[in-house]
């Protein structure tokens, strides 16, 4: 079972702690690598476009007669041999969707966990909702930094549960620091978020994430919503 080490919100090292067993995926390297093409494919706006030769504004007529002349025949100065005249084949402004099961992109979020747990890159921190300041936030980051010998400059990611959400405003300034949620998380966030810190809270709540629960009416059978209450 993986370990991380564990650290209070004001920076005082305690002991470590057993991390969940999706932080102790089996190696899947070409999965992983697929999880962040789709992530990166996706984040790209594709909005690359060429016109062709009956978009660009040149003019259509026939550029001269077909025999006589001497010169090879051709049609408008719009055709893709002369300068100024269309693309050929080039990008339309269609962007191509790339989807991965969500299976696999679990199995491919553990795995980059994974790797984060054996490189000793995840950090643990309670009640992180006590981060009210910037100035306290970035003191945490530097003794956690200096206590496990990160590299100067080390980009740090938040994982915050849902109830620790208002700690961003403390985060959110801080140069090379991300914030985001824990549910939120994926292969591509962790393989390149530096030092995953992640809130206590968070992997404690079996319930991570959901803000509503279902249920049965003993009476109708049938299943009902019903919003959980913040503890």
């Amino acid at each position: 079972m993986s370990k991380a080490s564990l650290y209070s919100a004001k920076g005082v090292k305690g002991q470590g702690t057993n991390l969940p067993k999706n932080f102790n995926e089996k190696e899947n390297l070409v999965l992983l690598a697929q999880a962040i093409r789709v992530y990166e494919w996706g984040m790209h706006p594709g909005l690359a476009k060429t016109k062709t030769r009956g978009e660009v504004a040149i003019s259509k007529i026939k550029i001269w007669r077909q025999k006589g002349t001497g010169r090879a025949r051709h049609g408008a100065r719009s055709a893709p041999i002369f300068v100024g005249g269309g693309v050929t084949h080039g990008p339309t402004g269609v962007k191509r969707k790339l989807t991965l099961p969500r299976k696999m992109r679990n199995k491919a979020l553990n795995i980059a966990l994974s790797q984060k747990a054996k490189e000793g890159k995840i950090v643990v921190v309670n009640n992180l909702a006590s981060l009210v300041k910037t100035k306290e936030a970035s003191a945490l980051i530097a003794k956690i930094a200096d206590k496990e010998k990160f590299n100067k400059g080390e980009k740090f990611t938040f994982a915050l549960s849902s109830e620790n959400k208002g700690a961003i405003l403390a985060l959110r300034n801080i140069k090379n620091v991300s914030v985001l949620r824990y549910t939120d998380l994926n292969a591509y966030s962790v393989y390149f978020g530096g030092i995953i810190v992640v809130d206590s809270e968070a992997l404690s709540s079996k319930s991570e994430g959901k803000s509503k629960s279902e249920i049965k009416d003993k009476k109708s059978g049938k299943k009902v919503t019903q919003e959980r209450k913040n503890k």
